[in-house]
């Protein structure tokens, strides 16, 4: 297995777009019809100096001093009806384009939330949560941004000066070539300009990765970061992310102001050029003033796009580095997939373990498990010790299929009926094998919602049916409004031993075959540990369990202990027959009694 995080790529602008719409090709559906009704849209705009012509040389233009005020009205009658004609198509290209990036862009959203927990728990601990969450929202919030509001200004801008270039060249084609001599070179420098930006505003991307982390981190940990007055170094960690943002969007929009100022000047340039060039043309070739003033007006839908072009440039690369980001989480691979269709099912009814030759090593580290062969039996109560490291969590996690082993086989079954875990459909494990961890995880709900996780069609009686099968009344009827009670963000609005009377409640309702525990009753006051250790022994009751012991005294009611240390299985038996053994567990063992002998609760022994 090789080390999967999320790897960095600098393709092109170009290709990350083309690569970035492939993935959400809902965006460019029907898009010749958008891209006429544009076209359309901005012809209204383009035709106006034509107007601003025939009116100039049909009326103050003419040499008798006469004003064609009939041909006039006409013609600006036909402009009117022309700017209406443009401003319904816009309306519709503008629908169009919206409609399109919002159906391309939730489906991008999914995508990306979904791949998110496909990745293996190894690879998402390899990221910043931070980092995570913002490719999520606010990187796919700045290409709908860019999609719906800048680039609608992209397409109308280019129609714009498309059909704008196209009138130019019917009134003169000599001020047309002056005209482009002078903006051809600002096209080409921003070229190197976008090239500049990309890397620019890469960098902002990453920025509101950290800050986004940098925040969200001591917020989650206010109560730690009271507890140790640590506020003046957080808020220093928070004001040095905020200046780094700071900086990374300052140098970015250096670049944006030289592009802005270099449009400015172009313009400046070629309006003066067109009008010193259209006076010398209309003195020696007969050119007309309207035509000469119908190019400063032509000039401008030239100039305006120009300017705009440092804003759009500035957005579709803030977009472009946005896109990349998102690309990136979802060309990480899942290294730990679902089969699919050609799944094998796990047998209904009890279920058994087997681990063949089991090696497990994270990415360029050194081994955490090794040669492990063991059977774990039907309806067996196993125990799981060892000291930190020894390799008992990453047993658990490769029974539960978190992480995949490097070499070896994990089965479930019984009898002559085994499954690779690795050939069965994340649907039919988690319905069959359910983990409890050492502080159960709630949602900002009530408590029935979070309940529900464990089952999501129970009704509220089975609810409090399963409450009182597990032997909870008292505790339920102390709660404020009973199922509806809210829980808080995380669970806060209840203590961490009732926290964890939810995920028995809640592993209960799923109903499995095989349950695997991080000493779910561990670390609560001694009241609430009376009632989830007899909650635990009914919901362990008839089903297969592994247990990941941090205390011995849980060990000491198992029917079989496994015994872990340096990522070897070392020791496998009952309780009073590895103490008898004198190894490793005999050991710990005394070193909890002598604990316990000096008034140390016996969950602090064994880690």
């Amino acid at each position: 297995m090789s080390e999967l995080p999320i790897k960095e790529s600098r393709e092109g602008s170009l290709r990350i777009i083309r690569r970035g719409l492939s993935l959400s090709p809902q965006i460019i559906e029907g898009w010749r019809v958008t891209v006429l009704l544009t076209l359309l849209g901005t012809a209204g705009t383009s035709l106006v100096p034509v107007v601003v012509q025939r009116s100039v040389d049909n009326g103050l233009g003419t040499t008798d001093g006469g004003v064609a005020s009939d041909r006039i009205v006409m013609i600006v009658a036909a402009a009117g009806l022309l700017l209406l004609i443009s401003a319904v198509a816009a309306y519709f290209a503008k629908i169009r384009i919206f409609t399109g990036t919002e159906r391309g862009l939730t489906q991008l959203r999914v995508l990306a939330f979904r791949h998110v927990h496909d990745l293996s728990m190894l690879t998402q601990n390899t990221q910043r949560r931070g980092s995570l969450v913002s490719r999520v929202t606010s990187d796919i919030d700045q290409i709908s941004l860019f999609l719906q509001s800048t680039g609608m200004i992209l397409v109308l801008s280019a129609g714009q000066m498309l059909i704008a270039t196209a009138v130019m060249a019917f009134l003169s084609w000599q001020l047309t070539l002056v005209v482009l001599a002078v903006f051809v070179p600002l096209v080409i420098s921003l070229k190197v300009f976008a090239e500049r930006m990309s890397v620019a505003y890469d960098h902002v991307r990453q920025t509101v990765a950290e800050l986004l982390t940098t925040i969200a981190e001591p917020v989650v940990g206010a109560a730690v970061v009271r507890s140790y007055a640590i506020e003046r170094r957080t808020q220093q960690r928070i004001d040095d992310a905020i200046a780094t943002n700071y900086r990374a969007n300052v140098n970015a929009q250096k670049i944006v102001a030289i592009t802005f100022a270099s449009a400015i000047l172009v313009g400046g340039v070629a309006n003066a050029a067109a009008l010193g060039i259209g006076v010398w043309l209309g003195v020696v070739g007969g050119m007309s003033m309207g035509t000469v003033i119908a190019f400063i007006f032509l000039i401008t839908l030239f100039v305006g796009p120009a300017q705009m072009a440092t804003q759009v440039i500035t957005d579709a690369q803030n977009a472009v580095a946005s896109w990349r980001r998102v690309i990136e989480l979802l060309e990480t691979p899942a290294d730990v997939v679902d089969p699919g269709p050609g799944s094998t099912p796990l047998p209904d009814g009890d279920l058994g373990a087997r681990f063949t030759a089991v090696r497990f090593a994270y990415p360029e580290g050194p081994t955490v498990l090794d040669d492990l062969d063991v059977t774990i039996e039907p309806r067996q109560r196993v125990a799981v010790v060892g000291e930190t490291g020894s390799g008992k969590t990453t047993f658990a996690k490769l029974l539960t299929r978190l992480m995949d082993p490097v070499e070896g086989t994990v089965q479930l079954g019984r009898d002559t009926a085994w499954a690779d875990v690795s050939q069965v459909s994340f649907d039919d494990l988690r319905r069959h094998v359910v983990m409890v961890p050492q502080e159960g995880f709630l949602f900002d709900s009530t408590l029935a919602e979070n309940l529900r996780y464990g089952r999501r069609e129970a009704t509220d009686a089975e609810l409090e049916a399963a409450i009182g099968d597990l032997g909870l009344v008292d505790w339920f009827a102390g709660l404020p409004r009973g199922l509806a009670t809210r829980v808080g963000q995380r669970g806060e609005s209840l203590s961490a031993g009732e926290r964890q009377l939810v995920a028995l409640v809640r592993s209960a309702l799923a109903d499995p075959a095989f349950l695997v525990l991080d000493e779910a009753t561990s670390a609560v006051d001694p009241q609430t540990e009376l009632r989830a250790t007899r909650a635990l022994e009914r919901l362990l009751d008839g089903r297969t369990s592994v247990t990941i012991a941090h205390r011995l005294s849980t060990a000491e009611n198992a029917d079989r202990i496994l015994v872990f240390d340096a990522g070897r299985l070392v020791e496998d038996g009952h309780h009073s027959d590895l103490v008898d053994a004198g190894g490793v567990y005999s050991r710990l063992h005394a070193s909890w009694v002598a604990q316990a002998s000096l008034g140390v609760r016996p969950e602090t022994m064994v880690r």
